[in-house]
């Protein structure tokens, strides 16, 4: 892995992020279907990586406002799980237009990184299994490879199982 990748007019707050941070990494651009729906499994399928080490982000709405939940596209957020890392009693999916607000980022390409305003971060602890994991690069299309603690570290996340299968 690379200190950083990030040649061709790919930067974006993320991989801003990553470089300030000196953190390494990989950019893993890919061509996307502006009709896919499932962008998670978009990026699997095209980059050729399992499900499981690809990570979507997700935001919801918790007591306390908005918060970052980081799980495998081979499965679905556990809202309750979720709520229970954070400390609050119950958690909901945020809109759409909100979180693009907050983030900066479009749905299909929010990044945990370089947010506009750092949120609460849950990442799902199967992330801890892998050497590295894929997540968005904040763009639709591209993706970021690196090592889960990186990603902990840098959003000061928790680690708890939050992502369910099936």
């Amino acid at each position: 892995m690379s200190k950083s990748r990030n040649k061709g007019g790919q930067g974006t707050p993320a991989t801003v992020a990553l470089t300030k941070a000196g953190t390494g990494f990989t950019l893993h651009p890919y061509e996307h279907d502006a009709d896919a729906q499932a962008y998670g499994e978009e990026a699997a399928d095209a980059l050729g990586v399992p499900y499981e080490r690809i990570f979507k982000t997700l935001v919801a709405e918790v007591e306390g406002g908005l918060a970052v939940a980081v799980v495998p596209v081979a499965g679905r957020l556990d809202l309750k799980a979720f709520a229970a890392a954070l400390g609050s009693k119950r958690a909901s999916m945020a809109d759409a237009a909100k979180v693009e607000r907050v983030t900066g980022y479009v749905v299909g390409g929010i990044s945990p990184l370089g947010q506009r305003k750092p949120l609460p971060t849950v990442v799902d602890a199967s992330a801890l299994d892998f050497e590295t994991i894929y997540f968005s690069a904040g763009r639709r299309g591209l993706q970021i490879e690196t090592a889960p603690a990186e990603l902990v570290r840098l959003t000061g996340a928790v680690t708890a199982p939050i992502g369910r299968t099936g």
